[in-house]
Order: C-alpha cells, then structure tokens, then sequence
C-alpha cells in the first residue's frame, strides 16, 4: 500500500466514525502514533499495566535513584501550561482532562498554574496529563468533539513518552 491508498479501517472510520472524514491527516497520525507510543510506553516502562499510583510509584522510583531529569520534559510542560492555564486563571479546557481523584488534580493544578515547581512533581503532573489523554482517548471522552483540535496535545504527549522510553524503557 502506497501513501495515497487508506487502509479498510480508515476508510470505516471515516463513513461512521463521527467527525473522522474532516480530521486532517497530521491529526490522525499524531492520534495514531499516541496509541502506539502509549501501548510501548505500557509495556516497556508500566509492565503491562498503567494506573496513575503506578505512574508516581514509577516517578518516586527515579527521583530517589537520580535519573529523573524533569528539565529535560520543560517545553512539554510550557506547553500544556499554556493551554490549560492563561491570565491568571484556568482555561476552559482544563476540565475536559476529566482528572479523577486518584489522578493527583490539586498536584496537577499547583504545577500547571505555576505555584509547584518540584521536579517530581512537575513530572507527575505531565504525566497524569498523558493519562488522562490516553483515558479520555481510549474511552471514548475525546469523540464528543470528534477529535478535533487535538493535533498539539498528541504531539506533545508523544514527545514525552518517547523521552521516557528512550531514558527508561528496555528498547532493543
């Protein structure tokens, strides 16, 4: 299959799934590298099983043994600052994390609103944001606007999980 031919999936996608036909290509492939990315993520770095308390049991883990460096992850963080926080206040698009209790939503809030610097913390909250893009992809959350105007997020959060495989995951 060359580049121009879709596969039989994309093609179901974009007769059912809605919203799917107006989502531009670089849309789809950064969705499409997430659940890729994510899935390795998963089983290179989580063993196969993702929760939040693992993702900070797993974060615990390296900032005790030195191999944190959260500097490393600052313009992913700029960026989901930037979206989720503006003037002052949080952005209308704060909420639709859909962050549970279990998701650290205070921690997430201090860091994204700038009053929580800790690098550990920095870190938890990136990642709880990947979580839930992950949760609210794979759940079904995302589809209640079609996907849409999601292309930044996804590309950021691949950013992220390709750092984190590279410092510590078993890639072969």
């Amino acid at each position: 299959m060359n580049d121009n031919e879709q596969s039989a999936s994309e093609l179901w996608l974009e007769v059912r799934a809605p919203g799917f036909r107006n989502l531009p290509d670089p849309d789809r492939r950064a969705i499409f590298d997430f659940a890729f990315l994510w899935s390795l993520f998963e089983a290179q770095i989580m063993s196969n099983f993702a929760r939040a308390d693992r993702i900070r049991e797993r974060l615990d883990r390296w900032a005790a043994d030195g191999t944190l460096e959260a500097d490393l992850y600052d313009a992913e963080l700029a960026y989901f600052r930037n979206r989720y926080f503006s003037d002052g206040a949080l952005t209308y698009h704060f909420p639709y994390l859909n962050l549970r209790p279990s998701d650290h939503p205070d921690l997430v809030q201090a860091v994204i609103e700038g009053k929580n610097s800790d690098p550990r913390d920095r870190m938890l909250a990136l990642l709880m944001i990947v979580w839930r893009l992950r949760n609210n992809l794979f759940h079904g959350a995302k589809w209640a606007y079609q996907l849409r105007d999601q292309r930044e997020n996804f590309i950021h959060a691949n950013s992220v999980l390709m750092r984190m495989l590279e410092r510590h995951g078993q890639l072969g």
